[in-house]
């Protein structure tokens, strides 16, 4: 059996969210200092985590900017975090969503975070307004309609400062999407079952902002 990351002890769902965001916090706390432990990462983790049922204690959607190492900066290990990867960090179709549920569902996370980052390159690419061919053009027009909404708000934003305030956004927007696409996300948010979070990480610090509302 995979070796129980938070305290088994803990019914509520609430205290497990808690800790389980301060595992993460504790975490990119030691990667800043590079201080890291390295936890999870033997070979008995490795055995241990094959021979069970995988039990993440949280689910992070972040971008796929290969500067983003999801495990890495949280300093984590094995069977620790569930990661959702897309250019953006966006919640753009149903496979986002549906991986999403399954965590939630299936493998009872309690904690979501939606993780964006400094110097996004999908958020320059809606911020340029020059369209972009292909298929990222999809992931374009996702943002697009972030900084329309940041522009109306904040008209006096421009070049960098647009930008933080859409990579920003973007994380809320993704986190919000989230709910109202999914009713077994929104359920498990409203009855308390799941802890729903953005935040962003300095590509240059190695820190990790925790956004409110």
């Amino acid at each position: 059996m995979i070796k129980k990351i938070l305290n088994p002890n803990l019914s509520n769902d609430a205290v497990r969210a808690y800790e389980a965001l301060k595992l993460l916090k504790d975490g990119n706390a030691r990667f800043v200092e590079m201080k890291l432990q390295h936890p999870n990462e033997s070979a008995e983790r490795r055995a241990d985590t094959a021979a069970g049922e995988q039990e993440p204690f949280a689910v992070v959607i972040a971008c796929s900017d290969s500067r983003v190492p999801v495990e890495t900066i949280f300093d984590r290990g094995i069977g620790d975090i569930f990661v959702i990867r897309i250019a953006g960090n966006i919640v753009m179709d149903s496979s986002v969503v549906g991986s999403v549920e399954y965590a939630v569902e299936r493998l009872n996370v309690p904690l979501l975070v939606v993780l964006g980052h400094t110097e996004c390159g999908a958020v320059k690419a809606a911020v340029s307004g020059v369209p972009a061919e292909g298929d990222i053009r999809h992931i374009q027009k996702t943002i697009e309609s972030v900084v329309m909404e940041v522009k109306k708000l904040h008209p006096g934003l421009k070049e960098q400062g647009l930008i933080t305030a859409v990579v920003k956004a973007n994380a809320l927007q993704a986190k919000a999407g989230l709910s109202s696409r999914s009713r077994k996300i929104k359920k498990a948010v409203e009855q308390g079952e799941l802890k729903s979070i953005s935040a962003i990480y300095d590509i240059k610090t190695g820190k990790i902002e925790w956004l409110k509302e």
